[in-house]
Order: C-alpha cells, then structure tokens, then sequence
C-alpha cells in the first residue's frame, strides 16, 4: 500500500471527524416539564424508540436491569456510530431495598498476547487516525457479557423478550434519524471502507433515507435464543475473528480463546464526597469517576454556589480544577489489575485541598503537573502529557418502579469504531484508548497496552445521594474524554446552581482536559473566549456534543433531562 494512499487516509480519516456533525447550539428542550417528570419510572436516552423500549419493559414490571437491555439494543441499531455490541461499558446500579450500590466492568480487553509496543512502528506511535480502523485496534468486546451478566443477576423478565424491540425494528428498519443522517454525510472516511460505504453510506443516499439491517437482527435473535454466551464462543465469535483476519491493512491477533476467556469484571463503586452530598461513580480502569471527584473536590474550596454559572472568573476555576484533575489522571490511572493506582489517596481531603492552593482566581498556571498525595502536591520533574480522546459513546439512565437507579455508558469508541462491521454490529477501535508511548518519565506507562489489559476510559456513569442518603441524582454522558467535563458541569449545575435537571444539561459546554479550554460554539461562551485568554488560558471555539441523560428525585418525582444536542428524551408514567 502506498505512503501517497496511506497518507490521504490520514487525512481523511482527521476531517472526516471535524465537520459540524450536529448543530453547533443546544437547543431547548422538547419536552415540557410534566412530559419529563413522572411518579414510578423512568427512562433517559438518546432516542425515543429506545426510550420506548425501555418504558414497556417497566411497564410490565421490569428491574431496571431488564430495561437497560432493551435499550441499549436499540441504540446499537439505531445509534450504531456510538454504542452496539461489538463495544463495551460500564454499568452503576443502586438498589434501595438492600441499600447497595454496585458497580460492573464490561470494559473491551486487549488480546493474550498483545504486548506495549502495539501502535508503534520502528519505535514511533502510529498516528491515530490509521490506528482507529486497523484490526490492532479492535478488542474484545465486552457489552453482551455485561448486559448478561447484571441481567443474571438482577433481571426478572427473560432475556430473549427483552431483545424482542431491536430484532424487529433492525429487520423493519425505520427512517433514518437526521442526526445520524448527517453523522454519515459529514464523515468522508466512510467513503474508503466497504462496510461502512455499503451499510451506512448506501442507505443514507436511499429515497428516502432508510435504516434497516436484518444481520443484526438475525445476530440478534441466535443471542435471544443461546443466551449472552453465544456471542463469546460458536459461530458468532468465528466469524469476529474471520472479519479481522480479512482486513485492508495491519494484523490482528485477537483469536476465540480471547473471546471465550473475556470475563466481566463486579468492583467496588467509587464513592466521595462533595459538599453535603456522596457521589458514586466508575472506579479503574475508568478515570471518570476519580477525576470528576478530584475536580469536585478541589472546587469545594471556592464559592461556586455564589457565582454566576456563565463569567470567566466561574469558568476560569472551574478549568483550573479540571486542569489539575487530569494531569494526576494522565499519570496514575490505568487497568488495576496492572498498575496500583492510589485512588484513596488522590481523594484525600488535605491533598485536594493542597491542589487547591495551588489555583490563582486571577491568573492561569503556566503549566499544570501531577501531584504525590501524602509527599506534595506537585512533582517537578513530572511531565503532563495530554492525551487525545474519542468523541463517541451513549449513556442512559433508567429509573424503575421499584427505586433501582441504573446508569449506563457504552461505546465503541470513536465514532463508527473500527470502520469494519461483523454480523450487522459496528466492530470497537476501543484499543486505541491506550497509550501508543510505552513509558513515562522513564517508567512504564500506567496505560500501556498489556495482554488482557483493559485500556483506561473516561466513561463517568454517577449516583448522587443526599445527606440522609436518600438518591438525589443518576447521570451520564457521551464524548470521549470530555465526558468528564460535560458531567462536571451538570453536577454543579444541579447541586451548586440549584437547576433543574435539564436546564443543567442544556447549559453551554467547556471543557479543559489539559490541552486548553474549550468552549461550545454557537454558544453565549463564545463571548469569554477573550477574558479567558486574558486570564492565561488557550481558548478554542469547538463543536461539541455531549449526549448528557440524567434523572433526579425533587418534590416527590422523577424528573428527567435529555441533552437537546441529541435525539433523544427523558420519559416515564
């Protein structure tokens, strides 16, 4: 293949994901509130027939492990660039009765024998954009065994019922949602690979636009028949391992017993505090739920409940905060079963409260490192290297009748994945989430590529509970690593800023993940970028999309919010 072809992959692979793919200001709501509030259950996702899904599943007195199922299976039909299973995710559920929390890893893994140098070419990283559609990049995937095994645990309706709604809306089909539409037209890339050129592009261009795809359906209902494990060993595993062996370029090297050996993995949730409230979220390998937490917990020591959600000096700490929260992310935070990531101890309330001290309200840090909780709060000679993050991923959030909060993120990364399609299912590059430099400050890198390894995510699936512990909140998001700033923001939103659900998911993106700030275009935020500069900061206009779904309980209802960026709508009876 040559360099000249190669090169004008790269190139189109990075425009193809820079185009304004959705509209570049959130729109109101869609609902009124009393069509996003009910009394007994609820459902937030990214579109209504999911949602609907979901609902019918409550309404025949489903756990709200039972809904999940059912929704994510039609999102993976009908939201396919962002979520399916041939990716993976993170699932929060909060039981009532039993007053536990629990918290389950169904994160991709790298192949038994993949080693750290993976995405390296004669010592050199591979550039990213022609990593994501290598077979290198796809792992095992993790969402079927996942969803099989909360449902094994916790579900009451059976399992092939609860995939009934995806089968016959993939062999229906229904017209083609206009975001998705525009997510096709705008990413030339799609143009270059068969899969993604005959399934996505080829019915985007139909008269009119028509979505339909009966090998997902009939992929589908082998799993409603066999169960979650058929995914994993037999026909449907075979042809994963024949469709990567069959690539345009690179090697693969994930195999069946890789497939067959992948476990879901049950871990403690992580758990803080904030203010008057305890935030439970995603421990390792996610870093979504210790870097929201830090934030949270370096922005306690100033007065945000006083201040305006929408100045430079508000968004300048808020930034600050971030900034700090990611650099001892980028240096700690990788797959606990190979690296020890001092989770408690980056949570301590003197070391956050070290960082804090760190934060100037009137000027930016020239530079921003990592800290050494109980020695300092900055290492010197620590270098703080940002990484890039995908922009793809679906979150839900499910109410049930019985009080079970559910919060679920799946992605398979970037979005379209790999660009290589298996049995009707969008294939994961979830790999490329590692590091492409083996080491770090002359170390090995926390989030190098190890065989088995699950690569460090950003995925912030929360609980929020009030003082007497009653669940006060249960939110999400999409967008890559920026998900930890687009759930930052909402929880300030609702618990500093008294807003509404809604109203706080609605409220204009900016993001700081160490690489300058960013703020959504289209936006009033638009108008900071100049006094945030003066403040010190980089400052980028960007379009973002979120994909925020959340629930609160106020006044003795569930009330929802649905990001008007997207789709979809919170709902319940």
């Amino acid at each position: 293949m040559s360099r000249a072809f190669l090169t004008g992959l790269a190139l189109l692979l990075i425009l193809g994901g820079c185009g304004p793919v959705d509209p570049v200001s959130p729109q109101p709501s869609r609902q009124t509130e009393s069509e996003r509030s009910a009394k007994r259950f609820m459902v937030s996702a990214a579109h209504p027939l999911a949602v609907e899904a979901g609902l019918e599943v409550l309404r025949r007195g489903g756990h709200a492990v039972d809904a999940a199922v059912a929704v994510n299976m039609v999102l993976g039909f009908i939201e396919a660039p962002e979520t399916g299973i041939g990716g993976g995710g993170f699932l929060l559920l909060h039981e009532p009765a039993s007053a536990t929390t629990r918290f389950y890893d169904g994160r991709e893994t790298a192949p038994l024998t993949a080693t750290p140098e993976r995405f390296q070419r004669l010592g050199i990283p591979l550039p990213l954009a022609l990593a994501i559609p290598s077979p290198e990049a796809v792992g095992v995937p993790g969402l079927v065994a996942l969803l099989g095994e909360a449902h094994a645990r916790h579900g009451r309706l059976p399992w092939a019922e609860l995939l009934q709604p995806a089968i016959e809306l993939a062999e229906t089909g229904v017209p083609m949602p206009p975001r998705l539409r525009q997510q096709i037209n705008d990413d030339w890339s799609l143009r270059l690979f068969a899969d993604t050129r005959h399934h996505f592009r080829a019915q985007a261009q139909s008269d009119p636009p028509h979505l339909r795809n009966p090998e997902l359906a009939a992929t589908l209902r082998q799993l409603a028949k066999h169960g979650p494990h058929a995914f994993y060993q037999g026909a449907i595993a075979e042809q994963i391992v024949e469709r990567l062996e069959h690539r345009a370029w690179g090697r693969t090297d994930l195999t069946l017993q890789d497939l067959a050996s992948y476990q879901v993995v049950e871990r403690a949730p992580l758990c803080g505090r904030y203010r008057q409230w305890t935030l439970c979220g995603a421990p390792p390998p996610s870093s979504g739920g210790l870097t929201v937490l830090q934030a949270l917990g370096i922005l306690e020591h100033f007065p945000l409940p006083d201040m305006p959600a929408d100045t430079a000096e508000t968004l300048h700490l808020i930034a600050e905060a971030s900034r700090l929260a990611f650099a001892d992310r980028n240096h700690y935070v990788g797959d606990p079963a190979f690296v020890s990531v001092p989770v408690q101890a980056l949570l301590d309330a003197d070391y956050l409260r070290q960082r804090a001290d760190l934060i100037d309200p009137q000027r930016a840090l020239a530079e921003v490192k990592p800290g050494a909780p109980g020695v300092q709060p900055w290492l010197e000679h620590a270098q703080a290297r940002a990484e890039p993050g995908g922009s793809g991923t679906s979150h839900i959030s499910i109410v049930d009748g019985e009080g079970n909060l559910l919060a679920l993120t799946s992605s398979i990364e970037a979005p379209f994945g790999a660009r290589m399609l298996s049995q009707g299912f969008v294939l994961n590059n979830q790999l490329t989430d590692f590091s492409f430099n083996p080491e770090q400050d002359g170390q090995p890198h926390p989030n190098a590529v190890g065989p088995g390894k699950r690569p460090r995510s950003s995925m912030a699936p929360f609980i929020v509970f009030d003082a007497s512990g009653a669940p006060r909140l249960v939110i999400g998001s999409r967008g890559g690593s920026r998900i930890i700033g687009h759930v930052l923001k909402t929880l300030i939103g609702v618990l500093d800023w008294d807003m509404d659900i809604q109203q706080a998911i609605a409220l204009p993106a900016m993001v700081e993940r160490g690489r300058g700030i960013e703020l959504e275009a289209g936006t009033a935020l638009e108008q900071l970028q100049r006094p945030l500069e003066e403040l010190g900061h980089r400052v980028r206009v960007e379009t973002m999309t979120s994909g925020l779904h959340g629930i609160e309980w106020l006044d003795s209802r569930w009330r929802g919010g649905a990001d008007p960026r997207l789709d979809g709508l919170a709902s319940g009876d």
